[in-house]
């Protein structure tokens, strides 16, 4: 894991691959929570049976805001910022989907920081992201994620 304490730490990472998360299996009870958080019941994503005869994928497939967000729980196993007042969320980039995520599959997440910069004592950090799907060519998104650090 890396340990970033302040801006100049981040700054040294520009351009670098981070890291790599841990596997994180995605099951079909975690499917139906999500479901049940964005009132998203479409077929695809919670009727097995169903799935099984009329999907393409023939079996569930996890709704793609599912996967994208397990960012901030993957990229914590990855990289440990210390020294912050706060922490936002301010944006996704170049967001593209390029598979679905099956139940029972095993993503991670692998980063890379795109960019930085110091806006008046705020950190902005363009993180590079892919998240692989375990024995797959192609990843179910890349894009990048932008984050405000904001270091004691």
């Amino acid at each position: 894991m890396v340990t970033i304490n302040n801006y100049e730490e981040f700054e040294a990472y520009l351009g670098k691959e981070m890291g790599v998360s841990e596997w994180h299996r995605i099951e079909q009870p975690q499917i139906n929570l999500f479901a049940n958080a964005t009132l998203d019941h479409q077929w695809i994503h919670t009727d097995a049976e169903r799935a099984a005869t009329e999907s393409p994928f023939q079996k569930t497939i996890a709704h793609g805001y599912l996967t994208l967000s397990l960012i901030p729980f993957l990229w914590k196993q990855i990289v440990s910022i210390q020294n912050l007042k706060m922490e936002i969320n301010y944006g996704i980039e170049k967001l593209r989907f390029a598979q679905a995520v099956t139940v029972d599959s095993e993503v991670r997440l692998k980063v890379k920081l795109t960019s930085i910069a110091n806006l008046r004592g705020v950190t902005k950090a363009n993180i590079g992201i892919e998240l692989e799907v375990k024995d797959q060519k192609k990843p179910a998104f890349s894009g990048e994620v932008v984050f405000l650090y904001h270091f004691i």
